[in-house]
């Protein structure tokens, strides 16, 4: 991982500040994103859609790829756009990264708000280039919620100062431990999906957040599986799972999860904490900055402490 790019803080920022919004996967329902806008708004930012934002087809996605990138593009490129916003997950952005434009986003570095279906466009900028990566609230996925977004770790990555994540936001602790590295991850199931191809994820010295949603709790443990045979939980220093939204199985134990995952990771010596509201969750998506260094406190309360990104 290079060393991270320096970004402008934008909290206490100019009144509107520009969001450009995204579409790199999948198109978004029409009321979704107006109610999204608005409450961007309302926030007091100025959020402007990219022209193929709307844009339904072919198949799931939100234009063609040549589309999508080329929206991806012009938001970094933007000399009035201070943060660049995906409206949703879904499928596709993988389409993406053999095309993207290094040099230029390199040139015109800002905080890319996304998850799920983004993880792998986040960690390849990350990797290559030291882009903070916003694992945070998209427009029509958690702003058009009334109680989508965790306001005060959104606010606080855009500061760019330091930060704290506790019990309020979900965390608690599977194995004590603790632990400090560079925070990185994102969805497991994109995780897996990029093991074997040109961007899978260095994983090596990381504190390492996951979380997906709707999958089984073996199909958790087959991903958890692939990575430890694939080697990406070697040097892991901790992990962190998120609130793991719709993660169940019809009629087991409520605690099925937590045992398949404490199965799944026997003997590796780290600590283990869950349930933080970030990503794929049922309310408050909190944001955190992969790029940045974080220590984990997994004890009778778990805490997780993010460092400033560098400005």
């Amino acid at each position: 991982m290079k060393p991270l790019l320096r970004l402008r803080p934008l909290i206490p920022a100019p009144s509107k500040a520009g969001i450009s919004v995204v579409a790199p996967a999948s198109f978004a329902m029409p009321e979704r994103v107006e109610r999204g806008m608005k409450r961007l708004h309302q926030l007091g930012f100025s959020p402007r859609p990219a022209a193929n934002t709307q844009t339904r087809g072919p198949l799931y996605f939100a234009g063609s790829p040549q589309q999508r990138l080329a929206d991806l593009h012009a938001a970094f490129a933007d000399p009035d756009t201070r943060i660049v916003a995906a409206l949703r997950g879904g499928y596709g952005s993988n389409y993406l990264l053999d095309s993207l434009d290094l040099a230029l986003i390199s040139q015109n570095p800002k905080p890319f708000f996304a998850y799920s279906d983004m993880t792998g466009l986040q960690l390849h900028l990350l990797d290559q280039l030291g882009l903070p990566a916003f694992h945070g609230p998209m427009v029509a996925a958690d702003f058009y919620l009334d109680d989508g977004v965790h306001l005060e770790s959104f606010n606080a990555a855009l500061a760019g100062r330091p930060y704290s994540l506790g019990v309020p936001e979900g965390l608690r602790t599977l194995r004590h431990g603790s632990a400090r590295g560079t925070l990185y991850g994102g969805c497991l199931s994109i995780l897996a999906a990029l093991i074997g191809t040109p961007w899978e994820p260095s994983t090596e010295g990381t504190l390492l957040f996951i979380e997906d949603v709707g999958a089984k709790p073996y199909q958790i443990d087959r991903m958890l599986w692939q990575l430890r045979h694939a080697g990406k939980l070697d040097g892991v220093c901790g992990i962190i799972f998120g609130e793991m939204l719709d993660c169940t199985s019809p009629g087991a134990p409520d605690n099925l999860l937590e045992n398949a995952i404490l199965s799944a990771l026997d003997g590796l010596d780290l600590p283990i904490a869950f349930g933080l509201r970030s990503g794929h969750v049922s309310r408050q998506n909190v944001t955190l900055i992969f790029g940045v260094e974080a220590e984990l406190e997994a004890g009778d309360e778990a805490l997780l402490s993010l460092a400033a990104v560098p400005s």
